[in-house]
């Protein structure tokens, strides 16, 4: 195990939130359908219990969103019903044409603590003040402290404007919210052979580097906040590489949480 490794895994198992008011940093996934979102929260599952879990349900065919329902996700820690202070919110993709895909009006009402989960999104319309599952008045516990957007590197060069205006959209809610926002990169090892042959040249990858640059222009996100990384799909078992670039998003994700709550 690499130390860089071993130094961010147990950063990750040693946080705890610093504002107590704060019990658990709320992450919220968005981004275009297929891109991996629920394959994120399986891959940070598997390096921290140490073998792979899949308690996100995951589809290998991204021509529509697999996910419908708004569901939030824990992560075991040691015990029965001991878990790590960070929660994962898996929402619908977005998609470029309109009623198609999760509504970003929901995107932004979900930042703010007002959907519950089990909420089944409707991609016509943004969820009412009367729906059993809109929440009148959320806690510090339902909002959004995190924004992580996730996409799918084997098709990033090819967004199309319409997707890229609705996640700029989501972004500049964000902003005005004061929610500490990243993006992570993922299948990096089916956009380039030299990654696919040895995760460890991803940061040597030249292709991967125009492609941080192109996200970074269309979406507006600094460079060193744009994450590369090889989601688990189809391992048997743990690698250190994958590992070590999970690792690295997470110690980022959390982070930015934790400068956010302090600021509350």
């Amino acid at each position: 195990m690499n130390s860089q490794k071993e130094e961010d895994l147990q950063f990750v198992k040693d946080y705890q939130p610093y504002n107590k008011e704060v019990k658990e940093l709320r992450v919220l996934l968005y981004g275009p359908i297929g891109s991996g979102k629920s394959s994120f929260i399986n891959s940070v599952d598997t390096v921290l219990q140490g073998r792979i879990a899949l308690q996100a349900q995951a589809d290998a065919n991204s021509s529509k969103s697999f996910t419908i329902k708004r569901r939030t996700f824990k992560i075991k820690k040691g015990g029965p019903g001991t878990f790590y202070p960070f929660v994962f919110t898996d929402i619908m993709g977005i998609e470029g044409p309109d009623k198609r895909g999760v509504c970003v009006e929901d995107i932004k009402l979900d930042m703010k603590g007002h959907i519950k989960d089990s909420y089944m999104f409707n991609p016509c319309s943004e969820i009412s003040e009367d729906d059993p599952y809109y929440n009148k008045n959320p806690t510090l516990e339902d909002k959004v402290q995190v924004l992580v957007c996730i996409i799918d590197g084997s098709s990033s060069s090819i967004l199309d404007d319409e997707s890229i205006r609705k996640m700029r959209q989501v972004r500049l809610a964000a902003r005005d919210l004061g929610i500490a926002q990243l993006a992570v990169l993922t299948k990096i090892d089916k956009t380039c052979n030299e990654v696919q042959s040895d995760v460890k040249n991803v940061y040597k990858s030249k292709y991967i580097k125009k492609m941080i640059e192109k996200i970074s222009v269309d979406l507006g996100f600094p460079l060193n906040c744009i994450f590369p990384v090889k989601n688990y799909a189809s391992e048997n078992g743990t690698n250190d590489d994958i590992d070590s670039l999970i690792l690295s998003a997470m110690k980022q994700i959390i982070n930015s949480g934790e400068d956010f709550v302090n600021q509350l």
